[in-house]
């Protein structure tokens, strides 16, 4: 069945105006993957007709399927009393998640309706940053007593499957005082343990990490340790909550895309094809109208050196590989300063170290770039100025462009200017024009021996 099909019964569905209920066991009997996939080419309002229809159960699954900022905008579209149930059943992480993306006025319409355990839950964790450790965290686990039986331990997880439906226990972690951590047991420590002990004798020490912790932090403590959950600690060691590894996967498959949205100039850094048409062409047509300035004026070279370009046809072949080939070294160098910035490795002060390191890269690729294109054109109008003169020009944009690429991500941080987004325009126009000047300038110099 594919997805189109899907779409057409849900809409039929939705215009039935059935029950919870007879809706629910209609629903049953499509594929997770392809009712996910035609609930997208819904429109927005007919998604939120579904999440109205469905059971909380299935609409909280649903909801926790979306990106969060349109899973943010279907919520907040319902009325409170409708959205506060569907939020109830979700994981502690996911609804923060949902509700930090929503307007404050909307999301303490919802708290009104929630318990105030949770309401007090809720406005601790969002006080965190999203992409640290406290924001990332689930306060969903098991949590024991030092002196508590291996035996007592397992009657009780086995009776209390509610309670954690939203983790997969693989760990028991083990606590003094309520709250200080003190150590950790496996679950498949704990089934083939002594019944008889306390837990406290068969744990081990947990690794811990502060609530502050970076996400790339977080990324580098996963990649250091094969576990599938770290538990989260303060100052004084009280445990409160717990980063899976697949949360912190998720947060950083987020984050690249976003940025390369951003990158693409998608302002905002997210768009589905579900959202307002309107919105969408604001979106992409704010970055675009920029460019069209920044075209022009790249273009402007072009037109100075008309004469040369006309005199020299050929020289039109080599303009765009010129401009292209540079824009790619110059990309390879915005990528890792971008990568190096999400790592702390490099910051806005090194621009200078970051501009000698990219030189000596651009210097030697810039020359091996410009021998091969200089032989190319060489070899196919049997000029060798020719072949000199694009072979130059290519090195030398080279050089330029992978310095220009090192060093803007690093300028524009300083300036608190989103790098993910500015440095691809910036690059892209610097090269062009950079590319045409030196081909056409250069060839100006030595027309009599191009003619």
């Amino acid at each position: 069945m594919n997805a189109t099909s899907v779409r057409d019964q849900l809409q039929q569905l939705l215009e039935s105006e059935q029950s919870s209920a007879a809706l629910e066991k209609k629903l049953v009997r499509f594929e997770p993957a392809e009712l996910l996939r035609a609930v997208f080419q819904l429109s927005q309002e007919d998604q939120r007709k579904l999440l109205s229809a469905m059971s909380v159960e299935r609409a909280a699954h649903l909801v926790e399927e979306f990106p969060s900022s349109l899973g943010a905008d279907l919520i907040e579209e319902m009325p409170a009393q409708e959205a506060a149930p569907i939020l109830e059943e979700m994981s502690s992480d996911q609804r923060v998640d949902i509700l930090s993306e929503m307007d404050s006025e909307d999301s303490e319409a919802i708290l009104e309706h929630l318990e105030e355990e949770d309401v007090k839950e809720i406005r601790e964790l969002i006080a965190y940053p999203s992409d640290v450790a406290g924001g990332l965290m689930m306060t969903e686990f098991a949590k024991y007593p030092k002196a508590a039986i291996v035996r007592d331990v397992i009657e009780d997880l086995t009776g209390r499957e509610g309670d954690y439906e939203f983790l997969t226990v693989h760990y028991i972690y083990v606590v003094v005082r309520k709250h200080l951590l003190v150590g950790v047991v496996r679950l498949r420590d704990l089934v083939f343990a002594d019944l008889n002990a306390s837990i406290g004798d068969v744990a081990s020490k947990a690794k811990t990490v502060s609530a502050d912790a970076s996400l790339t932090e977080l990324e580098q403590f996963f990649n250091d340790f094969d576990i599938a959950a770290v538990p989260v600690v303060d100052e004084r060691k009280y445990l409160l909550g717990i980063v899976r590894r697949r949360a912190v996967l998720e947060a950083l498959n987020e984050k690249a895309e976003i940025d390369h949205l951003k990158a693409a100039g998608i302002v905002g850094g997210e768009e589905l094809r579900s959202m307002p048409v309107m919105l969408r062409s604001k979106r992409r047509l704010s970055w675009l109208t920029i460019n069209i300035g920044l075209n022009i004026v790249a273009a402007s070279v072009i037109a100075m050196y008309e004469e040369t370009l006309t005199a020299v046809i050929a020289l039109a072949v080599f303009l765009p590989i010129v401009s292209d080939m540079s824009g790619c070294s110059g990309n390879q160098a915005v990528a890792v300063s971008m990568r190096e910035l999400t790592l702390g490795a490099t910051g806005p002060k090194d621009v200078a170290r970051v501009l000698g390191k990219e030189m000596i890269v651009g210097l030697i690729n810039g020359l091996a770039l410009g021998v091969l294109l200089g032989c190319a054109a060489w070899l196919w109008k049997g000029n060798p100025i020719l072949g000199l003169v694009v072979g130059a020009a290519l090195a030398l944009n080279t050089i330029l462009a992978v310095s220009i690429g090192g060093t803007v991500p690093l300028i524009l941080k300083r300036m608190n200017i989103d790098p993910a987004v500015a440095s691809g325009p910036l690059l892209t126009t610097i090269t062009d024009m950079c590319g045409f000047f030196l081909v056409l300038s250069l060839a100006s110099l030595a027309l009599s021996h191009l003619i």
